[in-house]
């Protein structure tokens, strides 16, 4: 197979990275300089959920997979890309909106699930991301589905002072069956070949629940 070209789907990792409510800061601080010390090294503080990520298992579930147990192959396969553009604030993902492409699902697809709200990065209106329905959600682990992936802070609804949430269902669906979510996707509108292969390899993290990727979608060529 020939590389043709890669989509960056990653949002950068810096000052301006924006964390879910709570999620520990990224702070970067200069540790040595060439004038200094002969070479530059950068000393970094965040989370493991920092920037474009993905969550183990683990993160629900205590007898889950954690980041280092993961088969490589979970993180690496064939994209089908959701339309979920038209759900808007707080929207619930649903099947209608999966059954244009459900007939392109098969066991090791990697969802996208493509709703727009990357726009919205580093606002206070991120946190209103549209989410994945539990019981569409079921219906993809059905058809052998075990990585999802949103362009959003987070796959389920994101709670606050006015809207509870609904207790994350679809992070426990996905954990229960070992299962991988990707979060902090963006760019997913840059992907107009068919077929996209999606990479979310992560750093191994020791028997942690999760951490960045630099994720991309690769258009190959026989």
């Amino acid at each position: 197979m020939t590389k043709q070209s890669i989509v960056d789907l990653s949002v950068p990792v810096g000052a301006g990275t924006q964390v879910y409510p709570g999620d520990p800061v990224l702070e970067f601080s200069v540790h040595s300089t060439i004038e200094r010390d002969g070479f530059n090294l950068l000393n970094v503080s965040m989370g493991s959920q920092t920037g474009t990520h993905v969550d183990a298992p683990f993160h629900f579930s205590e007898t889950g997979l954690k980041i280092d147990e993961i088969p490589l192959e979970r993180f690496v396969g064939r994209g089908v890309i959701v339309d979920a553009r038209a759900a808007g604030p707080r929207g619930r993902i649903g099947w209608e909106f999966i059954e244009p492409v459900a007939d392109q699902v098969r066991p090791g697809s990697i969802i996208l699930l493509h709703t727009g709200w990357s726009e919205y990065y580093g606002t206070d209106r991120y946190f209103e991301n549209p989410f994945l329905d539990a019981d569409a959600c079921r219906r993809l682990i059905g058809l052998g589905v075990r990585t999802f992936a949103i362009d959003a802070i987070n796959i389920d609804e994101t709670p606050d002072e006015t809207h509870p949430g609904e207790g994350f269902p679809v992070h426990h669906l996905i954990a229960d069956v070992d299962g991988v979510i990707g979060e902090n996707l963006t760019n997913i509108a840059a992907i107009d070949f068919t077929a996209p292969v999606i990479s979310l390899l992560p750093i191994a993290f020791e028997a942690a629940d999760g951490a960045p990727v630099r994720a991309v979608a690769i258009r190959l060529e026989p």
